[in-house]
C-alpha cells in the first residue's frame, strides 16, 4: 500500500526505521500523524541500496538511536526528506552539518527510567554468577556446576562518571560495592559528590574486580580500551560495556578472553550492529552477549515515540521542537 501511494505521490510518507520489536505504533498515539502521513514501519535493519529505495519518498524519518547511520552521502540522496527524528538527544551517526545543507531539520526526544544503569548491574550479576551456563545446565538435566563471586565488598571501576556512570555507581553502592572512577575531566571533588573515589587512569584498569564503561564515542574515546589497558586488568576481573562498541578494541578483547587475560566480558554494544552471524565474539569464551538493549524498555519506548509524535506535529506547525544542531 505504501509503495502504491508513493508512486502516485498523493500522500506524504513518514518512515519509522529499525522497529525490531514491532512496537512503535503501540508505544504512542500516532492518530494525529496518520491523518497527514502514510506511516511505513520497517521492522528489520536495512542498509545500502535497499535502505535508500525504501526511504526515497520519505518526508519524515523516525530513527531508533544509531541503528541506521545518516552520513552526508545518504542525506544527499533523499530529496524528499525534511524532518529526521532520532530517539534521544544525541546521535553520532547523523551528519548534522550535511543535514543542514540538505534542508533537513533534525530533532531528538527525551527518555525515561534508568534502563541502562539497571541493565549494567543485571549484566554484572549474570556474568559473574554464570547465569547463562547454569540456565543451560538446568535445561539439559544438570544442576550446580560452577561458582562465582558475590559483589558486596568488591570494587567497581567506572570509566566515565557522567549521566550514565553516576546511576550505575549509585546502584553498585546500594549492593555494597566500593566504586572508583576515572575520566579525562573527572575531578576528585566531583567524584566525592557521588561517594566515588577518583583514581589515576592506570589504577582504574589495574585495581577493580569489575570495570564498566560509560563514555560517549568520540575520536578521543575510540579504541580507548585496547591491548595495553586490558593487559593492566587482573586475570580475575570482568569487563562490562553498555556504552559503544568501538571504545573497546574488539581484536584485543578477543585475545584477552581466549588467553585468560580477563575473567570475562558482558557486552551490549559492538563495532557493527546487528552483530554479524559469523562474528568471533559469538563463540568467545566467558562472555554474556546482549543485542544492544540497554535503552530498550517499555518506559523508554513510550518516551521516545511519544516525543517523536510531538516532534512531527511541531514540524507540521512550522515550529520544530528539540532541534539538534552541530
Amino acid at each position: 500500500m505504501v509503495d502504491e501511494v508513493r508512486s502516485e505521490g498523493t500522500r506524504r510518507v513518514l518512515t519509522i526505521l529499525d522497529d525490531y520489536q514491532g512496537v512503535a505504533l503501540r508505544s504512542a498515539d500516532w492518530a494525529p500523524v496518520s491523518a497527514v502521513f502514510d506511516i511505513d514501519v520497517v521492522e528489520r535493519h536495512l542498509e545500502g541500496a535497499e535502505l535508500l529505495e525504501r526511504i526515497r519518498f520519505s518526508e519524515v524519518i523516525v530513527a531508533m538511536r544509531e541503528r541506521t547511520p545518516f552520513p552526508a552521502d545518504v542525506l544527499e540522496r533523499l530529496p524528499s526528506l525534511r524532518l529526521l527524528v532520532t530517539t534521544g538527544m544525541r546521535n553520532a551517526s547523523i551528519d548534522l552539518d550535511a543535514a543542514a545543507r540538505a534542508g533537513v531539520v533534525v530533532c531528538g526526544t527525551g527518555s525515561a527510567g534508568n534502563s541502562v544503569a539497571e541493565l549494567t548491574i543485571g549484566m554484572m550479576i549474570a556474568l559473574t554468577r554464570h547465569f547463562v551456563e547454569e540456565d543451560a545446565a538446568v535445561r539439559s538435566g544438570g544442576w550446580q556446576h560452577i561458582i562465582g563471586p558475590g559483589l558486596a565488598g568488591r570494587t567497581l571501576g567506572v570509566l566515565g562518571l557522567g549521566r550514565l556512570g553516576v546511576p550505575v555507581a549509585r546502584l553498585a553502592q546500594a549492593i555494597g560495592m566500593h566504586v572508583i572512577a576515572w575520566s579525562r575531566t573527572l575531578t576528585a571533588e566531583r567524584a566525592a559528590e557521588h561517594g566515588v573515589t577518583a583514581v589515576r587512569r592506570d589504577e582504574l584498569f589495574a585495581v577493580p574486580d569489575i570495570l564498566t564503561i560509560h563514555l560517549p564515542l568520540t575520536p578521543e574515546t575510540r579504541g580507548l580500551v585496547g591491548a595495553a589497558e586490558l593487559a593492566m586488568m587482573r586475570d580475575d576481573a570482568y569487563l562490562i560495556n553498555t556504552s559503544r562498541g568501538p571504545i573497546v578494541d574488539e581484536a584485543a578483547l578477543l585475545d584477552a578472553l581466549r588467553n585468560g587475560g580477563i575473567a570475562g566480558a558482558a557486552l551490549d554494544v559492538y563495532d557493527r550492529e546487528p552483530l554479524p552471524v559469523d562474528h568471533p565474539l559469538r563463540s568467545a569464551p566467558n562472555t554474556l552477549l546482549l543485542p544492544h538493549i540497554g535503552y530498550v524498555s517499555t518506559d523508554n519506548y513510550r518516551a521516545f515515540y511519544g516525543d517523536a509524535v510531538e516532534d512531527v506535529l511541531a514540524y507540521l506547525d512550522s515550529a520544530p521542537a528539540r532541534v539538534l544542531s552541530a
